[in-house]
């Protein structure tokens, strides 16, 4: 008897053995299946959608196909593990050729980046217009803007290269204001765009912007009248254009009232000379011609 249930001990620890053998191989087999990660969509985007992270997300599945944009692992990953980011950060500012659902994996064919030949046309709507501006130090420069945001284009101007003769005040003298609001941010220093003609020095990086055609000329206008800047909005006032104040220097630094200001240069009447012609006097001969100097006031 205690032969047979020894055997019988024996017996159910082999098989548990096994079956936990087993079960250990398909579990492994299940994660070698599931080891790919393709980048997918996380929600609908319509076509001519610039791309963003939120927009997509990394996604297991058991096989790749076709130009899927597959996520880098193995050792190059564990020696460089930046890669992931990089290969993340190629589809960011691309532009989507054909719509997508949640869910939908991106392949290399949908998307079009800046630079490439046909970026613009696709991501133009019918009727617009692209248009590069430089910009001074500020949300382009500093990594704020991505493309697919939603910007204001604010004018500034200083008016103190006038002549000595000048009448306009200290607080009147420089004035900033949103000359274009709530423009699509197409991409950051686009190679295939020609920036607006500017006559100011130190812009070291060009905003690509969508437009209409007023719009185009509207900004070209301003590139030559001072210094542009963009400035990002918020995504609850993407559908708001309310128009916005101008901000004189005065507005800014109220101290600009109590500054002294510049005396006026005294202005010299010049003397007018009037010639009066006499009448006839007896015997014919004619009066000579009375002179009087009139001051102008």
């Amino acid at each position: 008897m205690r032969a047979k249930t020894l055997v019988k001990g024996l017996f159910l620890v082999t098989v548990l053995v096994a079956v936990f053998a087993v079960f250990n191989v398909m579990r492994k087999g299940d994660a070698s299946l599931s080891q790919h990660q393709i980048l997918i969509a996380t929600s609908a985007l319509p076509a001519g959608t610039l791309l963003r992270s939120q927009d997509v997300q990394w996604h297991a599945v058991n096989a790749t196909e076709g130009d899927q944009i597959v996520r880098p692992s193995g050792p190059a990953v564990e020696a460089k593990p930046e890669l992931v980011q990089e290969a993340e950060a190629r589809t960011y500012g691309a532009v989507l050729r054909h719509p997508l659902n949640a869910g939908d994996p991106i392949r290399r064919g949908d998307i079009v980046r800046p630079g490439d030949r046909d970026f613009l046309q696709v991501v133009l709507p019918p009727g617009a217009r692209a248009i590069a501006i430089p910009v001074a130090t500020g949300g382009a420069s500093t990594g704020l803007l991505s493309p697919g945001d939603r910007v204001d284009v604010v004018l500034t101007q200083n008016f103190k290269n006038e002549g000595a003769d000048t009448r306009t005040p200290l607080t009147r003298r420089s004035v900033s204001e949103t000359i274009v609001p709530n423009l699509r941010v197409l991409a950051i220093d686009a190679p295939d765009v020609k920036p607006a003609a500017s006559t100011n020095g130190g812009f070291g990086r060009t905003v690509t912007l969508e437009v209409t055609p007023d719009q185009v000329e509207k900004m070209n206008v301003a590139a030559e009248l001072g210094k542009l800047t963009v400035a990002l909005r918020s995504a609850q006032l993407a559908a708001s254009n309310e128009p916005v104040k101008p901000q004189w220097a005065g507005d800014v630094s109220p101290a600009l009232f109590g500054a002294p200001q510049e005396k006026p240069v005294a202005l010299h009447p010049t003397p007018i000379m009037v010639l009066r012609g006499g009448g006839e006097k007896n015997g014919g001969s004619q009066e000579s011609p009375r002179r009087e100097i009139i001051k102008s006031e």
